[in-house]
């Protein structure tokens, strides 16, 4: 019994005991695992602290250099450009200096960063806005331009718009930013405030700029107070700063501005067309240049040298400091051939002539240039627009042909001689009315009917067309005439070698003047045996007042034929007194080419021009009889057609009056042309001869005047100052 009870007591203990064992050793187990994880977590915490301390106390500072790392960049940015002076040195181009409020565009900067500056900067200046929901044509922003704003100044809020649209479209591609746009409803942009508006003026610019490019933000009335307010915030505007601007101004107001060209603007920049050639030469995009005439023809003068700016980005890429390396320099300056005075009387005259409206005339001309040496003494051209105004059309005078009529006479009778067609010895040509059964008559003004004998000298003098038509006839081969006979004769050899004789005169060929480009003319086509007849005396090819000025001029200096210029030298500029400073170039007469006749020929065709004027019977005569002066000139009509900007009337017969003229005659020092188209057949025949006196007594008074006024003050501290340099 008892073994019994010692045996169910001893099962039941043995059972009981691995129970007991699972009980205490998993209570031993749990304190171990707490304890190795505090452990684990308390060396984790120590390798913490040590691994701050080793960045924090071994490469802290290098970690701090990283943080404050800058990046150092040198910019070019422009300087103001050189001025241009007339003959006397006053200025007809000059910089106004203005302050201005700029914007760099950094490397990296994002458009969300530029929105925030705009709407910065609007706070503190007065930015002049006209939306497309304000009445008026002249707008300062777009719909885009405002809604690329509101874009870039509510980036989250159109994110969210974007994310939505896209989960309602269950779309899985983003947006593209054109209909990202499309998300901001138009009352979003018409309810913009007045900072709103003046911010998305300012960030329309700042985003058309380049990476590291330099825009002007405000260069017009600029205040004092708006210059310091920006001044003071620059650190909280990366990129933002103030300086001065050169903007063009004009003195002598309109005088010339044709020809003095145009300059490019910041929006617009370098031109498309030759946007590789000038990025090739160091220009930035947004840079101003030439556009036409002078300004483009010197651009390489006229520009300067760029000042170097040194930028600091950070590592963001926003802009955090600017400094000047090198303040650049001002471009070189041009001297004009051109006498403002005389310029000045020249566009009163054609102006003058306009308001008679003569038939259909619309324009006039006045080419004035030193036949020894192609300066360009005055050139002038002024036309009637559509509202019955006259303006400024000088460069019409290089780039609009006519047919000039009768002055181009003395060019056919020097073509005869070089020919060989005239002699010497065999220079007579019996003057009488061609009529060819092929052909319209030909006839001259003094001679409608009979047979009067000439000579070259009497040809020019009474203005002969015949005696034209027999050297071109006799060019063709064909040296007799028959009354009503077929005309047969090389037409094409004739027309070819007149044309070819003219251009050597400057008509129909390029006159070589110091300008980007210019018309050469119109040949008309041959079509029948006699138009190198009419040819011969200006009634089939058409030149311009240009080319017609470079011919009187050739003929004047009895055969040399200059290229017309405007510069005649390049100076520096006097830092100290800002005036004309030393000599740099001295731009030399251009000799294009000489023609190969002998003196004595030359001397007959200038007798002829001289009585024209003061030969008694000349056409010229009744307006320069009396002239204090010696001139030579000859006249000139062509029946012509109307051409002009009235559509309707197009097609009318019309005439040209033209008119040349040297002087003095012994030694001539200044040539003239006047162009005056499509006026009535009523007009008198003397009007443009009239107009020729005008300019030779204008050339002869002003230059009178000069050598009594000596005194001007301006004049001579300028005169004084450049010579003072040149000859350090």
């Amino acid at each position: 019994m008892d073994k019994t009870v010692l045996l169910i007591t001893w099962e039941v203990g043995s059972m009981k005991t691995p129970e007991k064992k699972k009980r205490q050793l998993l209570k031993s187990h749990i304190p171990f695992r707490l304890n190795f994880l505090f452990f684990t977590i308390f060396m984790l915490f120590v390798v913490l602290i040590l691994r701050l301390g080793y960045m924090q106390i071994i490469h802290g500072e290098d970690y701090q250099a990283e943080v404050d790392r800058t990046e150092s960049t040198t910019i070019a940015r422009p300087s103001a450009r050189g001025e241009i002076y007339d003959a006397n040195l006053r200025k007809l181009v000059a910089n106004d200096a203005r302050n201005t409020i700029t914007y760099t565009r950094g490397p990296s900067t994002s458009v969300e960063t530029m929105a925030n500056i705009a709407y910065m900067l609007a706070e503190v200046i007065d930015m002049p806005h006209r939306t497309p929901f304000d009445e008026g044509d002249q707008q300062d922003m777009s719909e885009r331009d405002m809604k690329d704003f509101y874009y870039a100044h509510h980036l989250e809020e159109m994110q969210e718009r974007i994310d939505a649209h896209l989960a309602q479209q269950e779309e899985v591609n983003n947006l593209s930013y054109e209909e990202s746009l499309a998300l901001i409803k138009p009352e979003e942009i018409e309810s913009f405030s007045e900072q709103q508006k003046e911010a998305t003026v300012i960030f329309a610019k700042m985003n058309a700029a380049y990476a590291l490019s330099t825009v002007n933000i405000k260069n017009e009335e600029v205040t004092d107070k708006e210059l310091a307010t920006v001044s003071e915030h620059l650190h909280m505007m990366p990129g933002v700063g103030t300086g001065t601007d050169w903007v063009r101004a004009y003195p002598e107001g309109n005088m010339l501005r044709s020809v003095l060209g145009t300059v490019s603007d910041e929006r617009s920049g370098l031109p498309q067309s030759e946007l590789e050639k000038y990025l090739a030469k160091g220009y930035s995009r947004n840079d101003r240049v030439g556009m036409s005439y002078l300004e483009e023809q010197y651009e390489e003068v006229l520009h300067g040298l760029k000042a170097r700016v040194e930028i600091e980005t950070n590592t963001e890429g926003d802009i955090i400091n600017q400094q000047v390396r090198y303040p650049g320099q001002k471009g070189d300056n041009l001297i004009m051939t051109t006498d403002i005075d005389f310029q000045s009387e020249i566009e009163t005259i054609t102006t003058d002539v306009l308001q008679k409206q003569l038939g259909l005339n619309e324009s006039a001309y006045i080419v004035a240039m030193n036949p020894q040496n192609g300066d360009i003494l005055a050139l002038a051209g002024k036309r009637r627009n559509s509202d019955g105004e006259i303006v400024d059309d000088a460069m019409g005078a290089i780039n609009n042909a006519f047919e000039m009529g009768s002055v181009v006479k003395g060019a056919t009778i020097l073509s005869g001689y070089m020919d060989g067609v005239l002699t010497l010895d065999n220079n007579v040509i019996v003057d009488q009315p061609l009529q060819f059964s092929n052909s319209r008559s030909i006839s001259s003004v003094f001679n409608r009917q009979g047979q009067v004998a000439v000579n070259d000298i009497e040809a020019l003098k009474f203005s002969s067309n015949t005696y034209m038509a027999h050297i071109a006839m006799r060019m063709g081969g064909k040296w007799d005439y028959t009354h009503q006979e077929i005309l047969s004769m090389d037409e094409e050899l004739a027309i070819n070698k007149l044309r070819s004789y003219y251009e050597q005169f400057g008509l129909g060929a390029e006159t070589g003047v110091d300008l980007p480009s210019e018309s050469i003319g119109q040949q008309g086509a041959l079509s029948n045996s006699a138009q190198p007849l009419f040819l011969s005396f200006g009634q089939f090819d058409t030149y311009t007042p240009f080319q017609l000025g470079q011919y009187i001029s050739t003929i004047a200096n009895k055969g040399t034929r200059y290229a017309p210029r405007f510069i005649s030298e390049v100076r520096g500029t006097n830092t100290e007194t800002g005036n004309i400073g030393k000599l740099k170039t001295q731009i030399q007469p251009k000799i294009l080419n000489q023609i190969d006749v002998e003196p004595e020929i030359f001397d007959r065709v200038h007798e002829g021009y001289r009585q024209v004027l003061f030969g008694g019977y000349g056409a010229g005569d009744a307006m320069f009889h009396d002239a204090p002066f010696t001139a030579g000139g000859k006249t000139g009509t062509a029946e012509a057609t109307y051409w002009g900007m009235h559509e309707n009337l197009r097609g009318e017969p019309v005439i040209n009056q033209t008119f040349t003229a040297f002087a003095p005659f012994e030694n001539p020092e200044i040539a003239i042309a006047v162009v005056l188209p499509y006026v009535s057949n009523s007009t008198p025949h003397t009007e443009s001869a009239a107009i020729g006196r005008r300019v030779m007594d204008a050339y002869f008074a002003t230059k009178a005047k000069k050598q009594e006024v000596s005194e001007d003050s301006n004049i001579e501290e300028l005169e004084e100052t450049a010579t003072t340099e040149v000859t350090e």
